[in-house]
């Protein structure tokens, strides 16, 4: 069951996410890291590891000085290469290669005035698949240098020459990469719901179907909507393979899918929807520490849980979808796990709360406090014997109240049934617009009855509505 999805309380969002520097290592390989990815989305994993690492900063940036350089893109060239040149100006990688620069921006503006040329060409003979080749090489080519908004209006300039739905899906996927890149998620999301409307049977690409859930659970991760996006993830059919890595990798579908269960599912959904499910446990076999914690939770053993969410922390600090979001899933998960290890007891003592969730020497009051504060938790916390006691429950007028409830509802559907028998016997039709119908079921929830009118009355008041006033 979701639980709210609006931004907590959490001690770690007053960080500043722009100024973020991890000092621990992280427990993956640089290289095998890279291995997962193809494309632009290589180097901007790369200068974010640079930036945000002091363990792997150096290392990040050597690599992203070469990545760049195999391409054309030389703004994120001189971003590589300034943030190098701070943190290690020793190295070789971190002089400016001005030749380079030079050659490339000339190689760069005569592409962009060839493949323009053409285009112009291709529209004087109005040929529309020429047409929309065009503005695909083109929108490649200023996606390639890094010109983004010129990319994603010269793909979107080709929606207006497709003449079959496999063009349809192949600039709606050429849109959705930039779109990525540009963080702009509701183009993501409109694409991918574009995708969807023509898509054929899953037989025809197996790899569609990933893609669509892995771009669209990204877009719903970076609003907030965490349960939603677990949702898509989870729905991510096994076969992905390389087929999405220029923007995702299988091992992130298991992470990101795992962490937004993990913070909004409740423990059955988590079985059956998580661990049961046949098509996702293909992707949490790539990352059995997500699995492992996802079984501890719903086993109860929550310590153990978030023991291993904390070792993978400068992991997810340096991922380029999930960094600004890992504090918040993180503080869900912890705050959910507080809730679930109280619900079984009338009063728990703050002792053994502080075994089970908080380091040696530190006091859990405080978090708790926030969380009664924003009814996260529904207990008292008695200071002088040290207590965490559960609120006890108004059994009595939780009941009055759904009685309540339940009549009110009856009656509301009597008068309605009533209101449609006398419509039928007095032979009425009931004319007009909905604004017009609008107010008909409060009228007759005031206790009004259906009245007839004389044939007269209506032909003075043709604005009447089938007999009612």
């Amino acid at each position: 069951m979701s639980q709210s999805q609006g931004a907590p309380a959490s001690p770690t969002q007053s960080r500043n996410k722009k100024s973020l520097l991890v000092s621990d290592p992280p427990k993956f390989d640089l290289e095998s890291y890279l291995a997962n990815y193809k494309g632009r989305t290589r180097l901007e994993r790369l200068i974010l590891i640079g930036t945000c690492s002091s363990f792997l900063g150096v290392d990040a940036l050597k690599l992203a000085v070469k990545e760049a350089k195999k391409g054309k893109d030389v703004k994120r060239y001189l971003e590589a290469q300034s943030h190098l040149e701070t943190i290690g100006p020793q190295e070789r990688e971190a002089t400016r290669d001005r030749a380079w620069m030079d050659t490339t921006e000339k190689q760069n503006q005569a592409e962009t005035q060839r493949l323009e040329a053409e285009l112009k060409g291709y529209k004087n003979n109005l040929i529309k698949e020429s047409i929309r080749m065009g503005n695909e090489d083109l929108g490649n080519h200023y996606q390639a240098i890094g010109d983004l908004p010129r990319a994603f209006d010269s793909f979107s300039r080709m929606r207006q020459d497709v003449s079959m739905s496999k063009h349809i899906i192949d600039i709606s996927k050429h849109i959705i990469e930039v779109a990525i890149e540009q963080k702009n998620w509701v183009a993501v999301s409109s694409n991918v719901q574009k995708i969807k409307g023509v898509m054929g049977p899953p037989e025809e690409d197996p790899t569609l179907q990933p893609y669509l859930c892995a771009t669209d659970g990204l877009a719903l991760m970076d609003i907030g909507e965490y349960y939603n996006a677990a949702l898509r993830f989870l729905e991510t059919e096994a076969g992905m393979g390389t087929s999405s890595n220029t923007i995702v990798s299988p091992n992130d579908i298991a992470v990101y899918g795992g962490l937004c269960a993990l913070a909004t599912m409740e423990r059955n959904e988590l079985h059956t929807q998580v661990l049961e499910n046949s098509n996702f446990r293909t992707y949490l076999e790539l990352e059995p520490h997500i699995r492992r914690a996802i079984t501890f939770f719903v086993n109860s053993r929550y310590s153990a849980c978030l023991g291993i969410l904390e070792a993978y922390r400068t992991d997810y600090w340096l991922d380029i979808h999930l960094q600004k979001h890992i504090d918040d899933l993180y503080h869900l998960v912890r705050s959910k796990s507080i809730v679930q290890y109280f619900i079984p007891f009338s009063c728990v003592t703050l002792d053994s709360l502080n075994a089970a969730f908080m380091p040696a020497g530190k006091t859990i009051d405080k978090e708790l406090a926030m969380m009664i504060q924003r009814k996260d938790l529904e207990a008292r916390i008695d200071t002088q014997n040290r207590l965490l006691t559960s609120v006890p429950s108004t059994p009595r007028s939780a009941l009055q109240a759904n009685t309540l409830e339940t009549a009110k509802e009856y009656e509301r559907e009597a008068r309605r049934r009533i209101q449609q028998m006398n419509i039928v016997a007095a032979d009425l039709e009931i004319k007009g617009g909905k604004r017009a119908l609008a107010g008909i079921d409060d009228m007759f929830d005031d206790g009004r009855q259906l009245r007839s009118m004389k044939p007269q009355d209506q032909a003075r008041n043709p604005h009447h509505i089938g007999g009612f006033q």
